[in-house]
């Protein structure tokens, strides 16, 4: 074993669900330099061309999404459509147009 791998910081892959990877990606986002971070992030091909930084910020967008939001589905989504048919009135109560029909 060489001393450059001895000495090499361990790899490891991005958990947005722990607390010192968030630090680190935090130091990096400060720094724009992984120098001081005392771990290398593993980036998998499947992630593309956006490299490592993207992932992670892909990765914790859903953390924080999921976090806040739970796995809730939207009570505004009906059968897969962002907005249900409705029926448009004017001032008199007299149908307008029908957003189906648009």
């Amino acid at each position: 074993m060489s001393k450059l791998e001895y000495y090499n910081r361990p790899l490891v892959a991005f958990d947005p669900n722990n607390k010192d990877h968030r630090a680190y990606f935090h130091q990096f986002l400060l720094t724009r330099a992984w120098g001081r971070c005392p771990v290398r992030f593993i980036c998998p091909d499947e992630h593309g061309a956006g490299g490592l930084v993207d992932m992670v910020q892909r990765q914790l967008i859903e953390y924080y999404t999921k976090k806040e939001f739970g796995n809730e589905v939207s009570a505004k989504r009906v059968r897969g459509v962002a907005n249900p048919p409705r029926i448009l009135v004017n001032q008199n109560g007299e149908k307008v147009v029908d957003s189906s029909e648009v």
